[in-house]
């Protein structure tokens, strides 16, 4: 039987990869990886994962001419956790950039949680533990 560990990558189509670089990487503060004479996909750190596998998410970018994702997409949302004391600041943040915040409680973790859109409109949650 296999033991699942972790998940290493989430892999998502993005229509313009610029402007996924800047919600991923400078404004969410994921830090690049990949080589920089690497064509094509940018892979992202999310978190140090385990036994040297970190956690990643890749953008690959789409040929110019491909329409716009319609709904219902195959990817619901992808959630990406942060400190408790990081939460107000990423929050305020995603705010000053114009982005519309949605709260909910969560229905299993004792959290607090946002929801963003991406800028291919993939919906992200942050996510924070309280006691």
């Amino acid at each position: 039987m296999t033991s699942i560990r972790g998940i290493a990558e989430i892999v998502l189509n993005v229509h313009d990869q610029g402007a996924a670089l800047r919600f991923y990487r400078d404004l969410l503060g994921l830090r690049v990886i990949s080589p920089p004479d690497l064509a094509g996909p940018v892979f992202l750190q999310a978190g140090p994962g385990q036994a040297g596998i970190p956690q990643m998410i890749v953008l690959v970018p789409l040929p110019p001419a491909t329409p716009p994702f319609e709904r219902p997409r195959t990817l619901h949302h992808l959630a990406l956790e942060v400190a408790p004391e990081d939460f107000d600041g990423v929050q305020a943040q995603l705010q000053e950039r114009g982005h519309a915040i949605r709260t909910v409680k969560h229905p299993v973790i004792p959290s607090r949680t946002l929801y963003v859109d991406d800028p291919d409109g993939n919906e992200v949650e942050i996510i924070c533990r309280v006691d």
